[in-house]
């Protein structure tokens, strides 16, 4: 990021970082250098470093700088998917007897990934809420914790965690700290410029922002805290060639369309997702709403200080249990029933039964009467309109 590029306001690098016009022919939009292979200038002859695409595509090149650039970090990588990003992350960074500690209110995938595949491997995880600083530093095995794993605001509770103070929990441990930024996205909070050493993101969500591409992304701090992990951004980029699981050229322009208009959309987001939080505060059969923009959410205060704004997910919780939620997430019209979020389109689910069922059973499994909304930037009277019909 040049000291240009980091004057500049948010949808300007957005915009324009990593994707100046063509040189060739001035075209505006990156190319989608849909191709496998690069004519060699000889044998070892690499032009601009292509060589084959799964180890670097100029679009995916474009996607890797924008991003990075957005969320203040050195080197950015793009993957297939969320997933694939933090197995690089994981595998690229933990070896078998190290220690991980992960939130309690996670993501149902991220935690099969720790649970089911890590834990075969060698690597060893504990449990904590992101949201209790003290609760993190409890479960710290002094020279074993490598990693804390941190995602804020968490899915589906939006449980908020003080990146900064756990950042320095960490470095004082010798481990890294990574922060799984979907639901905020790079323009609603900046976890490097907190302490973060690593930065991952499901860009299938509002990164890509239109429900029509899956993806992940990467991004390692200039700096990273901990000596010993002075090259993971180099590990990441060998485990990524050597694994595979990278986005493609197409995959990659679509996200980085997406990421142009990713500012304007989330004013929406939040907008939208504010006067549903308003209705649902409304009504006596909705037994509590999680929204960190509540002065009563207990994470109030440390979201207002690190994030921009709210954003654009909700869930709540009804009188009736768990077959009252399941009616009304089959009832409702505009909002469709699905699984992923940050997409234009409202989404509704019921987490216990979709989302999060890989998670029954465990400590992460979530209320049976929570809804969870992916607030969507339609007309927000016509979405709280068809809540009210569904909700009766």
């Amino acid at each position: 990021m040049t000291d240009q590029t980091s004057r500049q306001g948010f949808s300007t690098r957005a915009i324009h970082a990593g994707q100046e016009p063509d040189p060739r022919t001035g075209a505006v939009v990156p190319a989608i250098y849909q191709t496998s292979t690069y004519k060699q200038d000889g044998v070892g002859g690499f032009r601009e470093g292509y060589e084959y695409s799964r180890s670097a595509n100029p679009t995916r090149t474009a996607l890797e700088e924008c991003i990075a650039d957005l969320e203040g970090g050195a080197r950015g990588f793009a993957f297939a998917s969320g997933l694939a990003g933090e197995d690089a992350i994981m595998r690229g960074l933990l070896g078998p007897g190290d220690h991980m500690v992960v939130p309690t209110d996670a993501y149902g995938g991220t935690y099969r990934l720790v649970a089911k595949v890590q834990q075969r491997w060698g690597v060893d995880h504990s449990l904590a809420k992101v949201s209790q600083p003290d609760a993190i530093r409890g479960e710290i095995r002094p020279g074993v914790t490598k990693m804390i794993w941190l995602e804020t605001p968490t899915n589906p509770l939006l449980g908020i965690a003080d990146i900064a103070a756990i950042a320095e929990i960490a470095h004082e441990a010798g481990a890294l700290l990574v922060v799984d930024n979907t639901f905020a996205s790079p323009y609603l909070q900046q976890p490097i410029a907190l302490g973060a050493d690593i930065v991952v993101h499901s860009t299938t969500k509002y990164v890509g922002g239109h429900s029509d591409v899956v993806g992940g992304a990467v991004v390692v701090a200039p700096q990273i805290a901990v000596p010993e992990y002075a090259d993971a951004a180099e590990r990441i980029a060998f485990h990524q060639n050597s694994m595979g699981g990278v986005a493609g050229p197409m995959d990659s322009w679509l996200t980085l369309r997406g990421l142009k208009t990713l500012a304007v959309r989330m004013e929406r987001h939040c907008d939208n997702a504010e006067r549903v939080v308003e209705f649902l505060r409304g009504r006596s059969d909705v037994t509590h709403v999680n929204y960190p923009g509540l002065d009563s959410h207990p994470g109030h205060d440390v979201a207002a200080k690190q994030m921009r704004r709210f954003g654009g997910m909700v869930s709540f919780q009804v009188e009736g249990g768990e077959q009252r939620a399941l009616d009304i997430v089959g009832s409702t019209k505009l909002w469709i029933l699905g699984e992923s979020l940050g997409g234009v389109e409202s989404l509704i689910e019921h987490p216990g039964r979709m989302t999060h069922a890989s998670v029954a059973g465990t400590e992460l499994e979530v209320p049976s009467d929570l809804i969870r909304l992916s607030v969507g930037i339609e007309d927000v009277d016509d979405l709280v309109a068809d809540l009210e019909q569904a909700m009766g």
